[in-house]
């Protein structure tokens, strides 16, 4: 047998989530599942697992009840010897334990040391400060997101590394790593990978990885070349309304992402244009100044400029707050020492929460949050999500309907504009999220993360309407983890920099 392939069927008492046939892993090959984000990728590996609940969830598996896939020597076998590491570690990790504790709980007691791999994936940090750091008690902000990911990598390389000494149980393993570098930035995601597969190389054992980046497809083919005919890409899709798995193939990825290249025109080139929107660097919020530079070490302090048509991209590694300083220009949190010219005006921390409102938001600038349930209202139907936009032409169903239907790929019925936004698959709802903040037609566009939860049809639909509006005249300020993607999308000179250090300095 070369697959663990099974037909699964997931509901709650209220409604179905999942019903796919014949979803394959591939045995003894490591697995990057692609997929937009809520179309159940995470429950069909819990599921698979044996980590539901069969109280919460009406699950079938190859036709029988859950209790008897439970009961499988085979399922009971991958708990024992394998381990899952899920997308939200915070949940998993024991407060009343601390992390060096945590890292030799059970059976990773057994594991000889190797006090190297947590040094590596805490490159750059010095003993003394790793040592500090795995005395601490989980906290709901300490560690940080990315800390608690890496312990729990960590935990999983762990128990690799143990099986492998017990090669004979080996292939009775099905580690899982769910979106297990969604915190982490490219490089530290490259480490993980550099680890993972070194060990792979040892002796093969069956691995899968959801994900919504695609810049691993790149990665694999960069500096794992030796070793991709073990690797299988996988995307999970709706597709005429069934969910089903196809392969994904690499040069789908590549050959698109190669012809991307400098797509995204320079404006240097141009006749200087006054500037739709400048924003003077040295904000302060939460007791750090934040820093915009051109250089990448910060040497130079800048201030952010978009012009008409010109889109721009701000860097910088996760958590030093480039949400943070978004949010604080659309009057959303406030600081000190903000200062922003636009169309005019020139805004500050003192400029009242009202004018914003009445003035800025939806009118002169607008903004794609980083996550659609921070966005929409979960009460609201998909009809209502638009009728309560600040629009200053009356807006219809037909308008709704053409809007939709430039990212949804199914016919926008009456039905599904009557939908509650908390019905939606995080895909959809990320949908909803772009295009809602798109059809104001603002000078201004700030997209926090705009290719979160996406498939990659929906990836290349929505940088098109990016670039749309760009070729309209519009600023657009981008924030993206996806750096591969925009780094070959946006001329180096349209790129800017974030620094975070004590406003004390």
């Amino acid at each position: 047998m070369n697959d663990l392939h099974f037909d699964i069927q997931i509901a709650t008492a209220e409604r179905p989530l999942v019903d796919v046939r014949d979803f394959r892993i591939p045995l003894d090959r490591i697995t990057f599942l692609f997929g937009e984000s809520g179309i159940g990728k995470s429950l069909i590996a819990r599921a698979v697992y044996g980590l539901l609940d069969p109280g919460e969830f009406r699950v079938k598996i190859d036709g029988k009840p859950y209790e008897s896939y439970l009961e499988r020597p085979e399922t009971k076998a991958i708990k024992e010897t394998s381990f899952y590491v899920f997308q939200e570690p915070s949940s998993h990790l024991n407060p009343l334990l601390p992390l060096a504790v945590q890292l030799g709980e059970g059976s990773l007691a057994k594991v000889p040391d190797n006090s190297h791999v947590i040094e590596e994936m805490w490159e750059g940090t010095t003993k003394k400060e790793i040592d500090s750091l795995l005395e601490v008690y989980p906290k709901p902000y300490r560690p940080s997101g990315g800390e608690k990911q890496r312990i729990f990598l960590i935990m999983a390389l762990k128990k690799i590394d143990l099986m492998l000494e017990r090669r004979h149980d080996i292939h009775r393993c099905l580690f899982v790593f769910d979106e297990p570098t969604g915190s982490l930035d490219n490089h530290f995601r490259n480490v993980f990978l550099s680890l993972l597969f070194k060990r792979f190389q040892q002796f093969r054992f069956t691995t899968l990885l959801i994900t919504h980046d695609y810049s691993m497809v790149s990665e694999v083919a960069r500096s794992h070349s030796s070793i991709a005919d073990q690797v299988a890409f996988k995307e999970l899709g709706l597709h005429r309304g069934h969910l089903s798995l196809k392969d994904f193939q690499p040069e789908t990825y590549l050959g698109w992402l190669n012809q991307q290249q400098g797509t995204i025109a320079s404006t240097s080139s141009r006749e200087p244009a006054k500037p739709l929107l400048r924003v003077e660097s040295g904000a302060e919020v939460f007791g750090q100044r934040l820093t915009i530079s051109k250089d990448q070490e910060g040497k130079h302090s800048s201030p952010l400029e978009i012009g008409p048509g010109s889109m721009v991209y701000l860097k910088a590694p996760s958590g030093t707050g480039k949400t943070t300083l978004v949010k604080m220009m659309m009057g959303l949190i406030r600081g000190n020492k903000l200062r922003l010219m636009l169309d005019g005006m020139t805004l500050t921390e003192k400029t009242p929460r009202r004018f914003w409102q009445k003035r800025i938001w939806g009118k002169e600038m607008t903004m794609v949050f980083q996550h659609a349930d921070e966005a929409l209202n979960p009460r609201s139907t998909v009809t209502e999500t638009f009728l309560g936009l600040p629009s200053t032409k009356p807006i219809s169903r037909g308008d709704i309907r053409q809007t939709l239907g430039e990212l949804y790929d199914f016919e926008i019925t009456d039905e599904f504009l009557n939908k509650e936004v908390s019905t939606l698959s995080g895909g959809q709802k990320q949908r909803l999220n772009l295009l809602r903040s798109m059809f104001l037609n603002t000078d201004i566009l700030i997209l926090d993360e705009p290719l979160n939860g996406l498939d990659f049809e929906s990836v290349t639909k929505v940088l098109a309407m990016i670039e749309q509006k760009q070729r309209a005249g519009k600023g657009i300020l981008l924030i993206s983890h996806n750096e591969e993607i925009f780094d070959a999308l946006i001329p180096s000179e349209q790129i800017y920099y974030l620094h975070a250090r004590p406003a004390t300095q």
